[in-house]
Formats: C-alpha cells, sequence, structure tokens
C-alpha cells in the first residue's frame, strides 16, 4: 500500500483560482502542489531547473516545513519514518 496520497487533485472539482478568498486559495494550493509534484512531470521539469531553482524550491519548502510543523509532525506527515512521536501513521 503507498504511503503517500494524491486523492484531493484527483476528486476535487471547484473553483481553481487564487485571491478570491482565503478557503479557496487554500485549495487552490493544494491542488497547484499535488499536481506538481507529479511524477511525469517532476521528470520532466527537474532537470530543466538551474541548480539556483533547485536550491531556492528545496530551501523553500524546508523552511516552511520547519516553520509550521513540530518534530513530530514534520516526522510523522513529512517523512512518514515512523521514529518520532506516539501517534498512529
Amino acid at each position: 500500500m503507498p504511503v503517500h496520497s494524491h486523492l484531493f487533485a484527483e476528486t476535487y472539482d471547484g473553483l481553481v483560482g487564487f485571491g478570491l478568498d482565503r478557503p479557496t486559495n487554500e485549495k487552490t494550493v493544494i491542488y497547484y502542489l499535488q499536481k506538481f509534484s507529479d511524477d511525469a512531470l517532476m521528470k520532466k521539469l527537474i532537470p530543466r531547473l538551474g541548480d539556483d531553482e533547485l536550491e531556492a524550491l528545496f530551501f523553500s519548502i524546508s523552511e516552511l516545513l520547519k516553520s509550521h510543523l513540530s518534530e513530530d509532525e514534520y516526522h510523522r506527515l513529512f517523512l512518514k519514518d515512523g521514529t518520532h512521536g506516539d501517534e498512529p501513521h
């Protein structure tokens, strides 16, 4: 069974747009990120990025995770490594 899921992008049928209101903005960002991380897209896009773009993307995501997740949440929700916390996966 896969550890990761991208079900939101598969089932969302609402507005995809930014600037209307907070709930739509949140759903749009989830949709974009799930579509963005598609394996076929990453296979094409990543080799085309410059070193500075790769670095900026990596550090931007890392900073968001560090700023908004506890260490336990980071391990449980992002790494999915099961090494921290007592909560079930």
